[in-house]
């Protein structure tokens, strides 16, 4: 049975403020959950689960202890779900730990606020090997529980960390910097990159001016159609194929 008190408290992590006081965040569904209790660099706190789920994966959690486990009602799961559609299975994580290391290859985000698009770069940054993404301070948290559901538990292998990113690239501008621009060089001329930053921008306003004057490298995918615009998440995967 779930009380009151910690459907409440699940349901108070959609605020950024006590995900940060209390280093959790929350994973939901069959597949993202299994997953991240697979990760070593990511701590379990809390299950709730139909006993479905649970008949199926009590391997998954047999490591926790008993008053971690929460078998709950399919109505219960609704009360505490951020998916419109509940799926079997919530899990509180404590936030991912990282070890310390240098990157040769970084995707840099210039204040991308949609949470399914953060969540996605994410899960593109995993595809292409990128284990570090830098955020400026005004996108959206990778630890809301939309981001969280894109990220499809690549969450648990990119390091995401959020700066002062014209600082950050003045710091690391010897990889080089490539901002991804709808007046640079086409991408096909680039050729592969060994180390860099990559610079994707808001979906709406693009890279900042301030990013824009510190970039080496100003690449684009060339327009064939008349499309005006690629959707950010789109774009990054696209400029990756090719200088990757």
């Amino acid at each position: 049975m779930l009380v009151k008190s910690k459907a409440k408290y699940i349901q108070s992590l959609s605020q950024k403020k006590l995900r940060d006081e209390e280093n959790v965040f929350v994973a939901e569904g069959p597949k993202i959950v299994h997953e991240l209790l697979l990760c070593k660099n990511i701590q379990p706190v809390e299950v709730f689960a139909v006993q479905e789920w649970l008949d199926t994966n009590g391997g998954l959690v047999s490591g926790l202890k008993q008053d971690q486990v929460n078998v709950i009602s399919e109505s219960e799961l609704e009360r505490i779900s951020f998916l419109s559609t509940p799926n079997k299975v919530l899990c509180l994580f404590k936030k991912p730990t990282f070890v310390d290391k240098d990157h040769q290859i970084i995707l840099a985000l210039d204040g991308i606020q949609d949470p399914g698009n953060l969540g996605t770069l994410v899960r593109i940054a995993d595809w292409f090997g990128i284990e570090q993404v830098v955020c400026s301070k005004e996108s959206a948290d990778v630890f809301n529980p939309k981001v969280v559901q894109s990220t499809m538990a690549s969450i648990a292998r990119v390091e995401v960390v959020y700066t002062d990113l014209p600082d950050f690239i003045k710091d690391h501008a010897s990889l080089g910097v490539y901002a991804t621009l709808l007046n640079g060089q086409p991408i096909e001329k680039v050729g592969k990159i060994k180390s860099g930053i990559i610079v994707t921008g808001n979906e709406s306003k693009g890279i900042s001016e301030a990013i824009q004057q510190l970039a080496t490298h100003k690449i684009t995918i060339k327009r064939i159609g008349e499309a005006e615009s690629l959707n950010a998440a789109v774009a990054t995967g696209i400029v990756l194929s090719h200088v990757l």
